[in-house]
């Protein structure tokens, strides 16, 4: 029941237009560990400069996050400072300072390399590509991207296809990636390339599971609030792939249920800056959310008058 993640670990700075969070939680590898975690442990690799306040990631710690892979080197943290307008589906990157990030190589620790479940989060595919070198016999390997690796690394994000078993990207990307208009069509792409399973978030407009049998669509939660976008996706890959590595269950049923909690989290995440929203809520409001979410989108499909 091991799920390992492998990211990044920043501190954000957001404005939108219901507030401003400075210097909080951030990073890939720290929305995924929220989210995940209220479903198994979770073994977090990352790297943090001198300046982070890791004391603030003694919550995750205490829901279980392994921190014994995040390395601590001298020198800044990766930062990023970006601004939302009433647009929430796309931030303006106002800043991003790299700092120790820059020169990351992950380097597992022995304990972690017999993860059976792993998410290789948006990192350069070279390291993804490297982590994958270092697990011995995972069930199930994931991974994120983003349009900068597929535009400067796209032969390495080539490769890592062939390995990997699932990949979550959004829209834009997919279409990026294999410069298909079509997300049907760029699915079946992708899918011819290695995965078995391809995730294709869509923001507010929810998120497609395709297979090479099946496709599934599950919709974003209606809210009434939405505080701030950022970690939305990442809180969904935590949700997903933590309800994979609790049930042990790829059969095409589970991996819909798993869609579906990862649309929970990713809709609990955005109710507050930072990973705040993820530290509060409880088993029971997931499974209220879940339950909701059977709701919206059950019907009878008898059609008789």
């Amino acid at each position: 029941m091991s799920l390992l993640v492998v990211g990044s670990v920043a501190l954000d700075s957001v404005e939108t237009p219901f507030g401003k969070a400075e210097e909080v939680i951030g990073g890939s590898a720290n929305y995924f560990s929220a989210s995940a975690s209220h479903q198994v442990p979770v073994q977090m690799v990352g790297v943090v400069g001198s300046d982070y306040p890791v004391e603030k990631l003694e919550p995750l710690a205490a829901r279980g996050v392994d921190l014994s892979g995040l390395e601590r080197a001298e020198g800044e943290s990766f930062r990023w400072r970006g601004r939302y307008r009433h647009d929430l589906n796309s931030a303006e990157t106002l800043e991003t300072r790299l700092g120790v990030f820059s020169h990351f190589r992950p380097k597992l620790p022995e304990g972690f390399r017999d993860a059976e479940f792993v998410f290789l989060a948006n990192i350069d595919p070279r390291l993804q590509l490297d982590v994958l070198r270092q697990v011995r016999k995972p069930k199930l390997v994931a991974c994120d991207t983003m349009n900068f690796w597929i535009e400067s690394r796209r032969a390495n994000l080539l490769e890592l296809l062939g390995q990997v078993d699932l990949i979550t990207l959004n829209d834009g990307e997919a279409r990026q990636l294999t410069e298909q208009a079509n997300l049907v069509q760029a699915a079946r792409w992708i899918l011819a390339r290695g995965p078995r399973t391809v995730l294709i978030k869509k923001g507010e407009h929810g998120a497609f599971m395709f297979t090479r049998d099946s496709v599934f669509f599950a919709p974003a939660y209606p809210l009434e609030s939405v505080f701030d976008p950022t970690g939305a996706g990442d809180s969904f890959a935590g949700g997903f792939m933590g309800w994979l590595a609790r049930t042990r269950d790829l059969t095409d049923a589970n991996l819909r249920r798993a869609v579906v909690l990862g649309s929970a989290m990713g809709s609990f995440v955005v109710e507050g800056f930072s990973i705040t929203r993820l530290l509060e809520v409880s088993r029971a409001d997931i499974e209220r959310r879940v339950a909701d979410f059977h709701r919206l989108v059950s019907f009878d499909q008898a059609l008789d008058a």
